[in-house]
């Protein structure tokens, strides 16, 4: 009883410690900065890697081809060798354009490409978007966006003008689907969870170490992604807008991450198990395969999140008001810092308190995510598998 009152002591030293010192992660106000209009509009590429889309594409693709835009803007999509129809449904959509765009459209070239399977080493992402990269030709910018992301008329315009002049990436955190109950109680977590692990303040100073981008939407400036090596330095990454926001930043590159209002994920996630595999199939890769930081995760997360309650449930319970004291107080700071990333999602107050809950669905998920890298089938996302970083042979 007395371990587990130090114990809440520590978890609630812990909240506030995370309130305080890590960079204001819980506050939802870092949105897209507004940048000065340019004197010239820098040309820029739209790259989508798709596989399989065809069930959102309809949802999403016509509002890249209806972006508003002042400079030269070629849309390319790249056919990640699904078996939907998704490269024929873009043809169809891009074909279509004038009528979905009421011919205000901005773009001036559409390509569909089918680069083919990965070659050995490459994830399938990361190869589309270097087809996608090497036919986009000579652009100022490339906007990687991925297939089931929906955009606002002036989302382009707006990324290029904070990035314009002093940036060389810049992200936006798409807003996911919040219809369903599990979406409700588990994504605004996941965002939540990611901003605790990579603070955007810390994120976006110069000079800091930490380094994130959201792969949903990624602007990044293309002489600096070629001066930092481009997609074939990171071709093994699971985390890849993780990767790539390293990349940059190593080369000395400024980034920018914030939450997005003008672009939001139409992908649907009706069931646990659908959020279940969106989480899991990175979890490990996110704590590099180690089972030391698997278990030092795990300990984190029963300590910080779970103990808590527990704590105030068995103070009350055994008549120890201290320990009760202590572990509601945990408990109500936790909720407290929760409530920003609820309020972004417009999702009520009531959910703050069932946090620790979603903490524990989120340590099975991980240890899920272990297990099955050791049972060999790793990382899995459309039906390829990644047990292990691939290695280029040559």
């Amino acid at each position: 009883m007395q371990a587990l009152g130090v114990a809440a002591a520590l978890a609630l030293a812990a909240w506030i410690w995370l309130a305080l010192a890590r960079g204001g992660y819980w506050r939802t106000d870092i949105r897209l900065p507004d940048g000065a209009i340019p004197d010239s509009w820098p040309a820029v590429a739209v790259v989508i890697p798709a596989r399989n889309e065809a069930a959102l594409l309809p949802l999403s693709f016509p509002t890249i081809l209806a972006q508003r835009y002042d400079g030269p803007l070629r849309v390319i999509l790249v056919d990640d060798g699904s078996t939907d129809g998704t490269g024929e449904l873009a043809r169809g959509l891009a074909a279509d354009r004038g009528e979905a765009t009421g011919g205000s459209a901005a773009v001036t070239a559409i390509t569909v490409t089918e680069p083919g399977p990965p070659p050995a080493g490459w994830t399938g992402k990361l190869w589309a978007l270097a087809a996608g990269v090497e036919a986009a030709g000579a652009v100022d910018f490339l906007l990687f966006t991925d297939a089931d992301v929906a955009h606002r008329p002036d989302s382009l315009e707006r990324l290029v003008r904070a990035a314009v002049p002093q940036r060389d990436l810049v992200s936006q955190m798409a807003r996911l689907r919040t219809e369903t109950l599990w979406e409700r109680l588990i994504v605004p977590a996941f965002v939540y969870f990611f901003w605790l692990l990579y603070p955007p303040r810390w994120n976006n100073r110069p000079g800091s170490r930490t380094a994130a981008a959201a792969g949903g939407c990624v602007l990044i400036r293309r002489r600096t992604l070629e001066r930092a090596g481009s997609l074939p330095a990171i071709h093994d990454a699971i985390i890849d807008d993780v990767a790539l926001a390293r990349l940059v930043k190593r080369a000395g590159g400024r980034i920018f991450l914030g939450l997005g209002d003008r672009v939001e994920s139409v992908r649907p996630y009706p069931r646990l198990a659908n959020l279940w595999a969106m989480v899991s199939r990175s979890a490990y890769a996110q704590l590099r395969r180690s089972l030391l930081l698997l278990a030092a995760t795990v300990l984190g997360l029963a300590g910080v999140f779970l103990l808590p309650p527990l704590a105030a449930a068995v103070g009350a319970l055994a008549g120890n008001g201290t320990m009760a004291v202590l572990g509601a107080a945990g408990w109500l700071l936790l909720a407290g810092l929760y409530v920003p990333m609820l309020r972004y999602y417009r999702q009520p107050f009531w959910l703050a308190p069932a946090l620790p809950l979603v903490a524990a669905l989120y340590l099975a998920m991980t240890v899920d995510s272990a297990l099955a890298h050791y049972r060999g089938r790793g990382a899995e996302w459309k039906g390829r598998t990644y047990s292990k970083p691939p290695q280029v042979k040559g």
